[in-house]
């Protein structure tokens, strides 16, 4: 074929995918050049055709929707926890999300699998039970008599008549009521069908704060907002359109103190309003339902870009559904059983929830947001619903890893929210509540820089950090630091001077090597010198004589009665077991403490053979991240909670990377499943997912901050991760399976590769990693210096 051929072909081929044009280099050498160019030349409309129809085909990705149950984790309750989730009917990220709710106006456990009764539809952002809800409303569709309380309207239901899948809810309540929701980022396009000759009522509940109402029948319409939620601002408004299919036959407003009814009312303003309409009997009523923090405008703007082009639900549940499959395929896995896929893409599905949109589009096109932080209208992009103390382990860099657009957003508008209330957020719900400890955001922006992800001015950040990490904030223990002054000057936080104080040594330590990292990478020789001096404080709470992180008095004794096992003190929400390993960024240091490698990995050991007791300690007695320590029966390792979480992937380390590999594989196994109960703990806004989803992949991101990810043991036989520069890294893992989890030799690109981990930088370049698996520990593979990921005292 000549010169000019093979140029008219690829400039032909050049809007279709790869696979396609690799297709079509297969074919080509079956034809002819005098062929080829005939068809060239006189037959186009019939290659046109061919490209046309493949281009279609191609675009039917596989369907993983329906691996996906929402209901996972849902079979919670204060006591015990199997991951405290919703059955979320959401878009990814998206700004709102819906849910059916069993539990009452205000509890923060919203919908609980055991409950026999729905009492309500309602818009939703909680991203923790223990942090309740905010600018939630609720539709319920009733029938027979009109019955407003939300006590009286529950209706009961069975799960067989229930399907949850991220863009469709759909159940039918035992008095043959039929309620289904498909989601928008920014709405919902409800149905509601009534039982044959049965009078039919949608009532809106305006939930547990102050609430407005307007009807407007002629439109079959009706707006208002709600203000419900913890720390907003005084101004901040949850502005909502509602739009109806039929028309009214009655109307009136109540409120949801007294269940008082006005027949007839159109408007309503105060404590708890809401709204009924009547229907005509047996009717099946569609709504279509948007809402804004910024004005009523806005919100029917949102419903008009978002619910305009679908007439039907039909079309908006198959909007969503191509919205869910695409970003689904961004990680394609082959091999494996049908569970584990159930698994794999339910949890990929809740770490693709969080953090939430706050911005909304404009009429000119242009994102701007409403600040939870100063309340005012402000332009670009903002990003909220996450507790870093959580997330920064892995929700945020898978993140990174799939989509650093959003995350070189979500960063920049770290430093706007600083500049609209004093401070980096550290928990933000919607607004600041600094709850937890560390100054995690530092994490998120170091990681993002050395990942190429530069979005923000790295000076600015440093300088907000600075402030952030020398003052204590006006809200929770994560707002700003805790112990400052001790801190710098002792090179620890005292107790019981302060609550908690090691476990905020070790996330002080931590953050402050982020920002020496980030100090580092833009040549800034003040901070770099600042913080490398606290990054090695971790040292100063290692008892070397009990061989444990301990929590220690302001005259450097260490505080008497120790136990490893007991519970809170100097520690949060764990015991001396869990916090031995927080030393993110100097594993090797940690490893030096302890006497040396084989002390280190017989410690690791011990984790996983000591007794699974508790003692409460300062708790007063037990808390459900105990309860699902004990029942998870893998002697101290609390998987269900974050500090340890990163543990099993230490052995790499210290020479003994099978460890690693088998342990990752037995806690996949043992602790998630796609059920209801498919938790070992709470869910916590996308990052016991993300752990899920990392690690199956065979990977984890012990340190965020640095470019590694530190190496597993793969579940599947073959992944596919598409990344956002459409290039694409593919993991094999030969002979993989249940029984066959140990890494025997690893190739990346066709080149030998011994390490312990991965760079971020080869994974984002495309590629092969190919693994060969056995079903014994390959004992001499990834044992030298250099195969171990970074640690600070190995860089010396």
């Amino acid at each position: 074929m000549g010169r000019n051929s093979t140029r008219n072909i690829k400039h032909l081929l050049a809007p279709y995918s790869q696979p396609f044009i690799n297709k079509i280099n297969r074919i080509k050498f079956r034809i002819s050049e005098t062929c080829m160019n005939t068809l060239l030349k006189k037959h186009f409309l019939i290659l046109y055709l061919i490209f046309n129809s493949y281009s279609l085909s191609a675009a039917k990705l596989p369907d993983l929707v329906h691996y996906v149950n929402t209901l996972q984790g849902t079979n919670s309750k204060h006591e015990l926890t199997r991951g405290n989730t919703y059955p979320t009917t959401a878009l990814p990220f998206a700004m709102h999300t819906w849910t059916p709710q069993t539990g009452r106006n205000g509890d923060g456990w919203k919908y609980q699998f055991f409950a026999d009764s729905i009492r309500g539809f309602q818009q939703a952002h909680q991203c923790s039970s223990w942090t309740n809800d905010y600018a939630v409303f609720s539709l319920m569709p009733v029938t027979g008599q009109l019955t407003v309380s939300q006590f009286k309207r529950a209706a009961t239901f069975n799960h067989q008549n229930e399907i949850a899948k991220p863009h469709y809810y759909k159940v039918t309540l035992d008095n043959k009521i039929t309620t289904e929701l498909a989601p928008t980022e920014r709405g919902v396009h409800a149905r509601f069908s009534f039982p044959r000759s049965k009078a039919s009522y949608v009532v809106l509940d305006g939930y547990t704060g102050a609430s407005s109402i307007t009807i407007f029948p002629k439109e079959r319409k009706i707006v208002g907002y709600v203000h419900n939620g913890r720390g907003l601002q005084k101004n901040f408004k949850n502005f909502f359109v509602i739009i109806f299919d039929k028309p009214f036959v009655a109307q009136g407003t109540w409120e949801n103190r007294q269940n008082a009814i006005l027949p007839g009312n159109l408007t309503a303003q105060g404590t708890g309003m809401g709204a009924y309409i009547q229907f005509k009997a047996g009717e099946s009523v569609q709504a279509k339902v948007a809402s804004s923090y910024i004005s009523p405008e806005q919100a029917e703007l949102n419903l008009q870009q978002e619910l305009g082009a679908f007439k039907r639900l039909e079309d908006t549940k198959a909007a969503a559904a191509k919205i869910w499959n695409k970003h689904l395929n961004r990680i394609y896995v082959e091999g494996g059983t049908e569970a584990e896929k159930a698994t794999f893409y339910s949890c990929f599905f809740r770490a693709s929830l969080f953090s939430r949109q706050f911005f909304e589009i404009d009429p000119a096109g242009k994102p701007y947001y409403f600040s939870p932080y100063d309340g005012q209208i402000h332009q670009g992009y903002l990003y909220t619903d996450t507790g870093f103390w959580d997330t920064f382990r892995a929700q945020f860099p898978l993140n990174t890893l799939l989509h650093p657009t959003m995350q070189g957003r979500y960063v920049s508008a770290l430093l706007d929210a600083q500049e609209q209330c004093g401070w980096l957020p550290s928990w933000s719900f919607p607004g600041e509540a600094g709850s937890m400890i560390g100054n995690h955001a530092i994490s998120l922006l170091a990681d993002a820089w050395v990942k190429g992800i530069r979005t923000f001015d790295p000076q600015k950040a440093l300088a907000a950090y600075l402030h952030e990490v020398t003052n204590k904030g006006p809200w929770g223990p994560a707002n700003g630091r805790e112990g400052w002054k001790e801190y710098f000057t002792l090179g620890f936080v005292p107790y019981p001077n302060y609550r908690e104080a090691t476990a905020k040594t070790l996330e002080y330590a931590y953050d402050d090597f982020c920002g020496y990292q980030l100090a580092k990478l833009t040549q800034n020789s003040f901070y770099e010198q600042l913080f490398a001096k606290q990054m090695y404080n971790y040292r100063h709470v290692y008892d070397a004589a009990r061989g444990f992180m301990r929590g220690r008095r302001s005259d450097g004794t260490w505080v008497p009665n120790f136990d490893p096992i007991e519970w809170g003190g100097p520690f949060t929400e764990g015991n001396a077991w869990h916090y031995q390993w927080s030393v993110f960024q100097d594993v090797q240091g940690l490893i030096n403490l302890m006497g040396g490698e084989n002390n280190f990995t017989a410690k690791l050991d011990s984790v996983l053979t000591q007794p699974n007791k508790v003692k409460v300690g300062t708790y007063g007695g037990m808390i459900h991240e105990m309860t699902e320590m004990v029942m998870a029966d893998m002697g101290q390792y609390a998987h269900g909670n974050q500090p340890i979480q990163h543990m099993p992937y230490l052995y790499n380390y210290a020479g003994q990377p099978w460890k690693s590999q088998k342990l990752t594989r037995t806690i996949m196994s043992k602790l998630y499943n796609a059920t209801e109960n498919g938790y070992p703990g709470d869910e916590d806004q996308g990052q016991t997912s993300s752990w899920y989803v990392l690690s199956a992949l065979g990977f984890y991101s012990v340190c965020p901050g640095t470019d590694e990810y530190v190496l597993g043991s793969p579940v599947f036989q073959k992944i596919v991760i598409t990344l956002e520069n459409n290039k694409q890294f593919t993991i094999v893992a030969r002979n993989n399976s249940p029984e066959k989890v140990y890494i025997q030799a690893a190739s990346l690109n066709g080149k030998p590769y011994t390490a312990n981990f991965i760079r971020h930088q080869d994974i984002i370049n495309g590629g092969t990693l190919h693994l060969e698996m056995g079903n014994a520990p390959a004992v001499n593979r990834g044992t030298q210096p250099q195969d171990k990921p970074f640690s600070l005292s190995s860089t010396k």
